[in-house]
């Protein structure tokens, strides 16, 4: 079993920078990590992704503002958000991929507002 645990979402002012991290634990290593999120009355929508080979994978929306980093050994996954913008406020996931089971964290909240 694997558990990822968020952290890193707050209040933001439009401009400014977050760093969102995510945690995994258990013993099954993660081929995939990345982030979804969510706004509210909108689907979920991939932000970005990252292979075990570090193979990243963005939104089109983020693409410049966002950088997806991670840990193989520790297997954590951060996202650094700069030049946040009123668009990206939702709740942000982390997942984990492996094989054909897809784990989620509880999600952390983002909001871009001044």
């Amino acid at each position: 079993q694997v558990q990822l645990v968020e952290s890193g979402g707050g209040l933001v002012q439009p401009g400014g920078s977050l760093r969102l991290s995510c945690a995994a634990s258990g013993s099954i290593f993660l081929d995939a990590m990345g982030w979804y999120r969510q706004a509210p009355g909108k689907q979920r929508e991939l932000v970005a992704s990252i292979t075990g080979e570090g193979i990243t994978n963005y939104a089109d929306s983020v693409k410049g503002r966002f950088t997806i980093s991670r840990d193989n050994a520790k297997q954590t996954v951060n996202l650094q958000i700069n030049s946040l913008k009123p668009e990206d406020t939702a709740v942000y996931y982390c997942y984990g991929a492996a094989l054909t089971k897809t784990y989620w964290g509880q999600g952390t909240q983002v909001t871009v507002s001044s």
